[in-house]
């Protein structure tokens, strides 16, 4: 398939190839299609003897099971009622159908992953509690309700369709509010380029350690993933915890700024950031803290440093991040060469990417959790969602540039540049041996966007450093997003083998949060207790307050 394929308009994902292939491979293997088939009819008499047994008041198993972490079905009439039971089964069923097929059908990984993703998604959508009447709990509201639960899941559903492009609404949009009720922690914008704002938190201790802090964020989305709400916000931890914490906040770029490259994101970025931070503090080293896309670069940002022999970063933490990319997980179904050049295409044409087209795969990635549970919430059960600040953040998201965009993708995707020491920024091969800083590495044992094996790849690509790797409860956001809780838990080990499960099988469990461990770790980094810094500098006056112009840009 070519960019210039007329199919990627109505197919931009590549989903009809991937079919078209596997189909072919199912043929190609008959007897492999008939022991799933096979295995499916068995099934189908096993449920339904079961079924007629529980009917009869007996008590009897099914063959299949829902997942440990599925909630779709924990209403007792999933078990109890013998129709219900046996609707269930069918479709647990014709799930490991599908598994099945797939599995005697396999083409090459791009392909077999896609077909993957594309079962769930039709999966998950026939699920029987996506529907009224095969949903109990709905049925049961609607009688409780004398009907007001339906009246209201049809107003919420017109309200989606009319105001959010069709899709069961997430939160209330007016619920968070930036700069009122998130990115709240006090500061000032001390710097502002064509690129990015650089804010300065406001001290919240008498003392603070000698050595500042600088939140590098990805800029898929605004800087406050790391300054949620009070209580949930890293940045506020981090400086209640001594640290003068400096944050990038990046320009949401349109069509005008198609060209904007890696390079100019790093030399305007974090290297920008660090100048102005040891104009302000004096201090010639400061630590880093990189999430995501903005811990990419910050592992670019050091190997840049590096090779030019400049010492400025005390110490790293690479929250959820990907520096070898041998291991995408999913995201490696849909960042092959020919769904980069499909997507180098349409951003061609504008200029840029257009956030929805990322945050699309990114929520069908979990569409249970992301979509099928808020069409039962607001749709069937005329519930309204719950406030809760990841999902306003995540709804914020940001375009980004054409020219960064392809690179990227291609240099780390394509190419994983990075990692094969090959990748050039500024006119500079970035060599990830010649870093030889600590480093705090965080992976989330449910992250479906950087996988925590993928995150784990970092101890092994920069040898010279002292690697501390760390697993998280949670997934991409809430693994990091993880403040002390009775539900907070974290891996260490003290060792650091090449494979993940031998990381994994040596590992011990804490309970509590990362942040803990981390403060303790960073505080060991960060010099001497000194007083605060001024907020600005004669050459670097602030400019406004927190959380900036920015952050507000649509």
């Amino acid at each position: 398939m070519t960019p210039d394929d007329p199919i990627q308009d109505v197919d931009p994902l590549g989903f009809g190839e991937a079919w078209a292939k596997t189909a072919t491979a199912a043929l190609q293997n008959s007897e492999g299609v008939a022991r799933a088939w096979t295995r499916y009819l068995d099934g189908l008499m096993q449920a339904s003897a079961a079924a007629a047994a529980r009917a009869r008041g007996e008590e009897a198993p099914g063959p299949a099971q829902p997942g440990r972490r599925d909630r779709r079905f924990g209403d007792p009439a999933w078990e109890e009622n013998p129709a219900l039971f046996a609707l269930l089964q069918g479709y647990l069923l014709s799930g490991r159908l599908v598994a099945d097929v797939l599995d005697v059908s396999r083409v090459d990984e791009v392909t077999d992953q896609r077909m993957a993703f594309l079962a769930d998604i039709v999966m998950d959508a026939l699920a029987p509690t996506n529907y009224f009447w095969t949903n109990p709990a709905a049925v049961k509201r609607a009688f409780d309700t004398g009907g007001a639960s339906v009246v209201r899941g049809m107003q919420n559903f017109l309200d989606d369709v009319r105001d959010n492009q069709g899709m069961p609404r997430q939160i209330d949009p007016d619920t968070f509010v930036v700069g009122r009720d998130l990115a709240v922690t006090p500061g000032k914008v001390v710097f502002r380029n064509d690129l990015m704002e650089l804010i300065q938190y406001a001290p919240q201790t008498e003392t603070v350690y000698a050595t500042p802090l600088l939140m590098s964020p990805p800029w898929i989305n605004k800087y406050y993933i790391m300054d949620l709400a009070p209580g949930r916000s890293f940045v506020e931890w981090a400086v209640k915890h001594g640290h003068t914490v400096f944050a990038i906040s990046y320009h949401n770029p349109d069509a005008a700024d198609r060209d904007v490259s890696l390079d100019d994101y790093l030399l305007s970025g974090p290297i920008a950031a660090l100048d102005v931070i040891r104009d302000i503090t004096k201090a010639e080293r400061a630590n880093i803290v990189g999430l995501c896309l903005g811990g990419t670069l910050t592992a670019a940002l050091e190997a840049y440093l590096a090779s030019a022999g400049e010492d400025r970063i005390s110490s790293a933490t690479l929250l959820n991040t990907l520096v070898d990319f041998s291991r995408p997980g999913r995201l490696g179904a849909f960042t092959d060469r020919a769904s980069v050049e499909r997507l180098e295409k349409r951003m061609n044409e504008r200029g840029f990417l257009e956030a929805s087209e990322m945050m699309g795969i990114f929520t069908f990635m979990r569409s249970n959790d992301l979509v099928w549970n808020y069409a039962v919430n607001n749709w069937l059960l005329g519930e309204q969602p719950q406030p809760f600040d990841i999902l306003a953040w995540n709804g914020d998201s940001t375009r980004m540039p054409a020219n960064m965009h392809s690179f990227y993708l291609r240099s780390c995707y394509l190419g994983n540049e990075l990692a094969k020491g090959t990748m050039e920024l500024a006119g500079t091969r970035l060599d990830l041996t010649e870093i030889r800083a600590d480093h705090y590495v965080v992976g989330a044992i449910e992250d479906h966007i950087a996988p925590w094996e993928g995150s784990y790849a970092t101890t092994q690509v920069m040898p010279n450093a002292d690697v501390r790797y760390v697993q998280s409860s949670s997934g991409h956001i809430a693994g990091i997003v993880n403040p002390p809780s009775a539900k907070a838990w974290f891996r260490t080990a003290p060792v650091r083998p090449a494979d993940p499960k031998e990381w994994l099988e040596a590992s011990v469990r804490h309970e509590g949060s990362w942040w803990e461990d981390w403060a303790e770790w960073i505080g060991q980094r960060s010099g001497e207790q000194v007083k605060p810094p001024k907020m600005g500098s004669r050459t670097h006056k602030p400019v406004g307050a927190a959380p900036g112009t920015y952050v507000l840009e649509k």
